[in-house]
């Protein structure tokens, strides 16, 4: 598909939102990306977030002219205030409202809350997220009720059309790898692979087949399920 809208990615240097930058690349005419370092403890996925963007510039030609500037904000506040084993070095574990206590509460909110400013300054109009209520922890901002109120909300208060996109918003981890692999094939997968950063432990000593992480925590066991299912329905 081509679109000759610009796009804004939130892209943390992760498997998601790198699947979503890839979308967004192969869709529209102009693309920018944007992280926040928000106190997590793992951060290094913010080290990961350029390497990325240069592996895909580099690998993907077709895609570097349309890849423009990247924007990493400091809302070290929301690390503040929060108290979630995200942002603390502390056991993770489910809470007795049922969502585990790597939840921030009103994370993506305010992510894009910031992005619309980002991208209403920049003349970009479509907001693109990884966020996804199919393989996910129960975050409820990351439910498509979630996204498709917070699209409304930006779009009356800038008092111009703000869509906010979600690819993967129904995919399952599996369909993840499989949507990235329709987008670049084998090369954008190992570039995932061995580029991205999921694991909330912030582990990059340990390289499996699925990426580096510690193998154990939420993110890893995701990103693992859903690697092994993709590689068993390629096989057949």
């Amino acid at each position: 598909m081509s679109d000759s809208r610009s796009a804004l990615v939130l892209f943390s240097g992760g498997q998601d939102s790198t699947a979503c930058l890839a979308w967004a690349l192969d869709r529209y005419a102009r693309v920018e990306t944007i992280g926040f370092d928000y106190g997590q403890r793992h951060r290094i996925e913010l080290e990961c977030r350029e390497q990325v963007r240069d592996e895909i510039r580099r690998q993907f030609p077709q895609w570097a002219p349309k890849l423009g500037d990247d924007h990493l904000l400091d809302l070290s506040l929301l690390g503040q205030i929060s108290d979630t084993a995200l942002t603390e070095a502390r056991a993770i574990e489910l809470q007795a409202n049922g969502l585990p206590n790597t939840f921030v509460p009103g994370r993506n909110l305010l992510f894009l809350a910031f992005a619309a400013t980002v991208a209403y300054r920049r003349t970009l109009s479509v907001l693109v997220g990884g966020m996804c209520e199919t393989d996910y922890s129960g975050y409820p901002d990351c439910r498509d009720n979630t996204l498709k109120a917070m699209q409304l909300a930006l779009s009356l208060g800038l008092a111009a059309p703000m869509t906010v996109e979600t690819p993967l918003m129904f995919l399952t981890k599996a369909q993840t790898w499989a949507l990235t692999a329709s987008l670049g094939g084998d090369t954008l997968n190992a570039l995932i692979v061995e580029h991205t950063h999921t694991c909330y432990l912030g582990e990059r000593g340990q390289r499996h087949d699925w990426g580096y992480g510690c193998g154990h925590c939420p993110a890893c066991s995701l990103r693992r399920a859903g690697y092994e299912a993709f590689i068993a329905d390629r096989r057949g």
